[in-house]
């Protein structure tokens, strides 16, 4: 039976009168990728900063590979790998040396298992080539693959990546995503922030918050099922006026403006001609409206705003 790497029920931190993490619950299990999406200041970080023992919870309970962070922070340090966006690399050390001097934090590990793991990750993420360079000198997603290997240099089961792709091109991190979905499959446990909704879809299971709370938690294709009513594209040129004109029409449940598009949620499918008609009686016809299947964005823009409306 699979294991929980990590399990948190009703963790609660407040800084002041702000309740900054509010009764949230989830679990990951060995091998799963988990990710924690919510725009700035919804939790994310102080979650995170909780479960690596950095921050004391006010209340709950929070399990990392089998330890209480409240009562054994330290011992929940030494086995986990965390990796920030502003993870700290020495730029007057090489590659190597950087990834050297994190081994050899770790006084279990001799100078021969310290080299034979450097040569590894060297190779793993393809910087074997740069290893004698200066950390100053390489560029932003080049410094990314070192940050990672060095969170993984004692071969933890269980990697916390806050916000770690931040910054960095696509391209770059697809490539990131595939180093991580290796290191899933080799049994380690991954908790996740990110802004990206594309990065989001890698998760197998997605928690959003919002206001320092867990609004939805499931899988990216669950979560874009949930979606209620039916997800119109409409072709405008002006998405902001026929937003405007939109949003009062009582089969309209939610907008969002994606580009020259809106993305239009209604009741249902007959619903179409509503907007159509609304539309020209604006003198703001469409050049197009279709039915489309909901991305993990319009899920997500849909449930802050249903989480705004309740909180206002």
């Amino acid at each position: 039976m699979t294991q929980n790497t990590v399990k948190v029920k009703n963790l609660v931190k407040t800084f002041g009168k702000f309740r900054a993490v509010d009764d949230v619950s989830f679990y990951i299990p060995q091998g799963e990728i988990f990710g924690l999406l919510g725009p700035n200041g919804a939790g994310k970080t102080t979650t995170i900063r909780m479960l690596i023992g950095i921050l004391r919870p006010d209340s709950g309970t929070a399990n990392v590979l089998g330890f209480d962070v409240r009562k054994k922070p330290e011992e929940v340090k030494k086995r986990i790998g965390y990796m920030s966006q502003k993870f700290s690399l020495y730029n007057d050390l090489s590659v190597r040396e950087n990834l050297d001097f994190y081994a050899a934090i770790y006084n279990d590990m001799s100078a021969r298992q310290r080299k034979l793991r450097v040569d590894e990750l060297l190779e793993r993420v393809d910087l074997a080539a740069m290893q004698k360079s200066l950390t100053r000198s390489l560029s932003g997603a080049w410094r990314q693959r070192l940050a990672l290997a060095c969170s993984i240099v004692h071969k933890p089961k269980m990697l916390f990546l806050d916000e770690a792709t931040a910054g960095v091109d696509p391209v770059a991190r697809r490539y990131f995503w595939d180093l991580i979905y290796s290191l899933a499959g080799e049994g380690i446990s991954v908790l996740a922030t990110t802004h990206y909704m594309d990065e989001a879809d890698y998760c197998n299971t997605i928690g959003m918050m919002y206001q320092g709370r867990l609004v939805s938690l499931a899988s990216p294709d669950t979560i874009k099922d949930s979606l209620p009513g039916v997800l119109l594209q409409v072709d405008v040129k002006d998405p902001l006026e026929v937003q405007k004109v939109l949003q009062n029409v009582p089969c309209v449940l939610h907008i969002s403006i994606q580009g020259m598009q809106l993305h239009v949620t209604v009741k249902r499918d007959s619903d179409i001609g509503t907007i159509e008609r609304t539309l020209l009686r604006a003198n703001m016809p469409a050049s197009n409206i279709e039915i489309i299947q909901p991305s993990l964005e319009d899920a997500f823009t849909s449930i802050v705003s249903q989480e705004r409306v309740k909180a206002s």
